[in-house]
């Protein structure tokens, strides 16, 4: 695939064209050198609307990634992975939402950087699989190469330590490594778990080796009428922008070639100009912009916190939700303090949606006073889809693969068919001698890599399906000794061994009536219910145990 091919009908034999930026949206840049400018980018474009991981491909990614032009008379995805063709019309199988900036880094929370869009774009499964947690770089020796994205062993110099590297197709490196620069600079407060190509700090965030790189790449790939487009988009919904495609050389201002010079708004050939003095402004929402909500449960409530911010205020913003399903959403306020709009980090106005009844549901909301001429207002509309709640049927969860002393990979069986998953969690559970410590991974994969297995410690992990905030009950517990892999997995299973001082209950979901019992049939201990992970402590000896959902006898003996 060619990129000035793909855009041909797009900007025909025209420049790039690049967007109006909002009068004073960048001032805190002018007259910044290296640190201080790459935090006076953070300070701007830190503060943002978050959208809902629910309404990327549905509301979102419309806006942002499909071609502009038809293919076969139907409109399909953009998407930076592979050269296949997925049309826009069967929704998004055989995709996937891709952080391009991996969030296992930061740790997988899901914070403002999980559904950033400036740096979330569709990706064809195959290769964001193959992709992984990868960091960027040059490929000497490929493992996997679709002809678009291209993942193996790096040259001498790059990759962070990672044992392999993602390299995107030349058209498309400059975009990736504006989408970084963009991710070190916006997040440059987060605590890295993963430093392939970052480090803590503010500055310079990305590691030497990796701006290097990026810096090369912008180059060579320079900003396109993609980039513009989509950066304008991405505006429209998260009131913030990409400055590295707003401004093709900060990079190398704060990284490159000029770190030495100062940034000025006039030098760089852009339509900004000083805010006007006196009346006032508002950045963000765009009057006639969309918030999306996404696909909720009835009964359930999600929330959105939309960026209000501004300049030159001098009353408070009146918020009103108006329409048609107005009685769908609610503010937790109607009135904004003009002081509140108009500093460095604007207002968070929260929206709920909790629906009613089964629907999509439309609305507005309102903005209006502050100063601005009476009768102006501005609009935002605001979208939700509600569904039936859903049912879930508990998943298989499989012996793991790739069993390693650092790590293995857990997976598990599709879902039930016809049932809808956004995304799994996997509960992994690491039996410590101070007892076990469980921690919850999201995955959107029938699988999920584990790199940091202690092969002195056992572990086990059951898996759930996620529907619209709804969990599945847990799935057959899978559990990883210190020696070997066993696996549950019989109707009502039931699983038991020994720990230092007694046992160990492994069950799937919750048994009730549990009765141990030593070898001369004396009942030892009895429960009401017991859980999984449970431990009962008891004396060396040979033991029966059993409950009212298994109730054939287990034997263990505690040494």
């Amino acid at each position: 695939m060619n990129r000035i091919l793909s855009l041909i009908l797009l900007i025909a034999t025209a420049g790039l064209s690049y967007a109006d930026i909002p009068s004073g949206y960048y001032q805190r840049l002018d007259g910044k050198r290296k640190e201080e400018l790459k935090t006076a980018a953070y300070q701007t474009v830190r503060p943002h609307t978050v959208v809902t991981y629910n309404s990327l491909f549905p509301t979102q990614f419309p806006k942002t990634d499909v071609y502009p032009e038809l293919y076969n008379g139907q409109k399909r995805w953009w998407e930076m992975y592979s050269d296949m063709v997925f049309y826009v019309s069967r929704g998004w199988s055989g995709m996937n939402r891709e952080h391009s900036f991996p969030k296992s880094w930061w740790g997988g929370d899901q914070n403002e950087a999980y559904t950033d869009l400036n740096h979330l774009y569709p990706s064809e499964s195959a290769a964001n699989m193959a992709k992984s947690n990868y960091p960027l770089g040059e490929v000497m020796t490929p493992t996997f190469n679709n002809g678009v994205t291209t993942v193996g062993y790096a040259y001498a110099g790059q990759g962070g330590g990672a044992a392999q590297v993602f390299e995107p197709a030349d058209e498309y490196k400059g975009d990736f490594a504006r989408t970084y620069f963009y991710m070190a600079t916006c997040y440059q407060d987060y605590t890295w778990k993963y430093t392939y190509m970052v480090q803590n700090g503010t500055y310079p965030t990305l590691k030497p080796w990796a701006y290097e790189l990026l810096l090369d790449w912008a180059r060579r790939d320079p900003v396109s009428q993609k980039e513009i487009m989509r950066n304008e988009a991405v505006y429209q919904i998260q009131g913030n922008r990409n400055p590295f495609i707003d401004f093709p050389e900060l990079a190398e201002y704060i990284w490159g070639t000029r770190t030495t010079e100062t940034f000025y708004l006039a030098d760089q050939g852009s339509t900004i100009t000083p805010p006007i003095t006196g009346e006032p402004e508002l950045f963000a929402p765009i009057d006639g912009s969309s918030i999306d909500l996404g696909e909720v449960a009835v009964g359930k409530t999600q929330e959105v916190e939309l960026l209000i911010n501004g300049a030159n205020l001098t009353s408070a913003l009146s918020v009103r939700i108006t329409g048609e399903d107005r009685g769908m959403y609610t503010l937790y306020t109607n009135s904004i303090p003009a002081s509140q709009v108009n500093g460095d980090t604007g207002y968070k106005l929260t929206i709920r949606y909790t629906p009613t009844a089964v629907g999509e549901h439309n609305a507005a909301l309102t903005i209006y006073d502050g100063g601005f001429p009476a009768g102006k207002t501005f609009h935002v509309d605001v979208h939700g889809k509600a569904y039936p709640v859903p049912v879930l049927t508990p998943l298989k969860a499989l012996a793991p693969e790739n069993l390693s002393a650092t790590g293995y990979r857990a997976r598990w069986a599709a879902p039930a068919e016809g049932e809808v998953v956004d995304y799994y969690i996997v509960n992994r559970t690491r039996h410590l001698p101070t007892g076990p410590v469980t921690t919850r991974l999201d995955a959107e994969d029938l699988f999920l890599d584990i790199d940091d297995r202690d092969e002195n410690v056992e572990e086990s992990y059951t898996v759930q399906s996620v529907r619209l905030g709804y969990e599945s009950p847990l799935s057959n517990v899978i559990t990883i000794t210190t020696s070997s892999v066993l696996r549950v997995d019989v109707p009502e299973p039931l699983w038991v061994t020994d720990v230092p001082g007694g046992i160990r209950i492994m069950i799937s979901g919750e048994h009730t009536d549990l009765i141990v019992t030593d070898i001369s049939g004396k009942t030892v201990c009895r429960r009401a219910s017991v859980g999984c992970n449970e431990i009962i402590h008891l004396p060396a000896g040979l033991y029966l145990v059993k409950t009212l959902q298994s109730p054939t006898p287990r034997k263990v003996l505690v040494k």
